[in-house]
């Protein structure tokens, strides 16, 4: 599964969010998630998604988002994480214009 994941797009994401680094994936995020109170929605699922490169699952889920902040909020690392997520739906916004 991993050799048909496509991970340039992590590398374009942490480019311009670097914090995405910092995430250790401990679920703080998800836990006053708005979204997630509503509907199968978990901030780490989708970093974990595009770490291993599978865009499809990360575009579904993506949308969900709310732009709330409480996740940012929440998260003991410091991760940009309402940044993060405008970074990545911009990327694949630019990819899926790449790929039509």
């Amino acid at each position: 599964i991993f050799e048909q994941g496509d991970f340039s797009l992590y590398d374009k994401v942490a480019a311009a969010e670097p914090s995405i680094r910092l995430c250790i994936s401990c679920g703080t995020c998800a836990s006053g998630c708005t979204s997630a109170q509503y509907v199968d929605f978990s901030l780490r699922r989708i970093i974990v998604l595009l770490q291993r490169g599978l865009l499809a699952d990360v575009r579904k889920e993506i949308s969900c988002c709310m732009l709330c902040g409480k996740c940012i909020l929440a998260c003991p690392r410091g991760i940009n994480t309402r940044n993060l997520v405008l970074v990545l739906r911009k990327q694949l916004d630019e990819k899926a214009d790449v790929l039509s």
